[in-house]
C-alpha cells in the first residue's frame, strides 16, 4: 500500500497548492479551508468510484471508457471530449504558474515558452519518471514545509485572530471548493491501479488525507499572515506570504519551488492530454488524423503538436482564476460521469458503499455550478458543442 500511496500524493501534492489559495480566497475569505474539506470529500468520493471501475475495466481510457460501457457511448464521449477540454486548460494554469512565479512580469510569455519547450520534450519520447517524480514531491514538501514554518513563527499579524469562516457565503465555500478542487488534480492515479497494488481502497483515503493535512497546514499558515483580503488580491500568494511573515530570504526558495512544481505537472499533464486525444482520435470521435504515431519516437506526434498549440493559445491570453476555474469544471462533469457509471455497478461487480457514488455525483455538480459565472457558462458551451459534434457524427453513422 506505500507505494499507492506515494504514487498518489506524487499526482497531487504539486503545483496546485501554490496557484489555487488566491481564487479561493476571493471566493471565499478565510472560509477557503472549508471549501478545502470540501474539495477533499469530493476527491475522495471521485477517487473510490473511479477505483472500482478501474478493477472492472483495467483499459486505459479512465472514465471515457466507465461511461462507454455502463451508460452508453454518448457518456463515455463526453467524459472524454471533458477530460480534454478540462485538462487542457490545467495544462495552461500549470503553465501561467510557472510565468508568474519564475518571472512575473512576463508571466505569459513564459508560460507560452515552457508550453513549447515541454512539448518538444514528449515529441521526442521523453518521459517523467518515476524518480523524477519522487524529487519533484520532495522539493515541493519541503519548500511548503519552509512556508508553513516562517509564517507560523515569524510573527503574526491582525488576520490571524480572524475566526476561520466567519466572513464566508455558503456560494463562496461551495465556489472555493470548485477551484480548489483544482489543486488535488491527479489523485485519478491512484484509482487506475485498482489491479495493480494490494489494497487501493485503503491508498486512496490516506493520500488524501495526508494531502489535505499538506494543503490545510499552508493555508492556515498563510491566512495567518496575509489574511484573506490580501490573500485573495495575490499574485504569488506563498511568496508573499514569507515576505510578510519577514523572512524575505526564502522568497527566491519558494519560487523555484512553485516553478519546478508546475513545471513537473506541466509536462505530465500534456502527457496525459495527449494520449486521450490519440485513444478518442482512433475512435473518430476527434479527427483521425490525430491518432498517428511517430514511426521514430513511438510518440503520438500529432496529438501532442495539436495539444501543445492549444495550450499555448490559452496560456498567451488567459488569466489564472479563469483557467482554473475552466480546468475544475470539464474535470468535475468528467468525473461526475465516473459516479453515475459506478452506480451502475452491481456487489457482485464490486460496487463502493452506494451513497459514495451519489455524494460524489451530487458534489460534482453542486461544486460545478458554483464556480466563477464565465467558468461555468464557457464550460457548458464546450461540452455543449463536443455533444453536438458527437450527434452530427451519429447521424452520418461514425459514431
Amino acid at each position: 500500500m506505500s507505494d499507492a500511496v506515494l504514487i498518489g500524493l506524487g499526482s497531487m501534492i504539486g503545483a496546485g497548492i501554490f496557484a489555487a489559495l488566491a481564487p479561493a480566497a476571493r471566493a471565499a475569505g478565510s472560509g477557503l479551508l472549508l471549501g478545502l474539506a470540501l474539495a477533499a470529500v469530493v476527491a475522495y468520493c471521485n477517487a473510490t468510484s473511479s477505483a472500482q471501475l478501474a478493477a472492472r475495466y483495467p483499459a486505459s481510457g479512465g472514465t471515457y471508457v466507465y461511461g462507454r460501457e455502463r451508460l452508453g457511448d454518448v457518456w463515455g464521449y463526453l467524459a472524454g471530449w471533458a477530460f480534454v477540454v478540462g485538462k487542457t486548460a490545467s495544462c495552461a494554469a500549470m503553465a501561467l504558474t510557472v510565468g508568474t512565479y519564475a518571472w512575473p512580469g512576463q508571466a505569459h510569455a513564459v508560460a507560452v515558452a515552457a508550453v513549447v519547450a515541454l512539448t518538444a520534450l514528449n515529441y521526442t519520447g521523453v518521459r517523467k519518471s518515476a524518480r523524477l517524480t519522487r524529487v519533484i514531491v520532495a522539493i515541493v514538501l519541503a519548500v511548503l514545509a519552509a512556508v508553513v514554518t516562517a509564517c507560523l513563527t515569524g510573527g503574526t499579524t491582525e488576520a490571524a485572530r480572524l475566526a476561520i469562516g466567519a466572513d464566508a457565503t455558503a456560494r463562496g465555500v461551495l465556489q472555493a471548493a470548485g477551484l480548489l478542487f483544482f489543486a488535488f488534480a491527479g489523485y485519478a492515479r491512484i484509482a487506475t491501479l485498482g489491479e495493480e497494488v494490494r489494497d487501493p481502497a485503503r491508498a486512496i483515503p490516506v493520500a488524501l488525507a495526508i494531502t489535505l493535512v499538506v494543503y490545510a497546514s499552508v493555508a492556515v499558515a498563510v491566512l495567518s499572515v496575509l489574511g484573506p483580503d490580501r490573500l485573495a488580491h495575490s499574485t504569488e500568494p506563498l511568496t508573499d506570504a514569507v515576505r510578510a511573515a519577514d523572512v524575505p530570504a526564502l522568497a527566491p526558495v519558494v519560487r523555484v519551488g512553485a516553478t519546478v512544481a508546475a513545471l513537473g505537472s506541466l509536462l505530465a499533464l500534456i502527457l496525459g492530454v495527449s494520449r486521450t486525444t490519440l485513444a478518442m482520435a482512433r475512435d473518430h470521435h476527434l479527427p483521425h488524423s490525430l491518432a498517428a504515431v511517430h514511426p521514430r519516437f513511438g510518440v503520438p506526434h500529432r496529438a501532442e503538436l495539436a495539444v501543445g498549440a492549444v495550450v499555448a493559445i490559452a496560456a498567451a491570453t488567459a488569466d489564472l482564476r479563469g483557467a482554473i476555474g475552466f480546468s475544475s469544471f470539464g474535470v468535475l462533469a468528467y468525473y461526475a460521469v465516473a459516479n453515475a457509471a459506478a452506480l451502475t455497478l452491481t456487489p457482485a461487480e464490486g460496487r463502493p458503499p452506494r451513497a459514495v457514488p451519489v455524494l460524489g455525483l451530487a458534489g460534482c455538480a453542486l461544486l460545478a455550478l458554483a464556480l466563477p459565472l464565465a467558468s461555468v457558462l464557457s464550460g457548458a458551451a464546450v461540452l455543449t458543442a463536443g455533444a453536438a459534434v458527437f450527434g452530427v457524427r451519429k447521424v452520418r453513422g461514425h459514431g
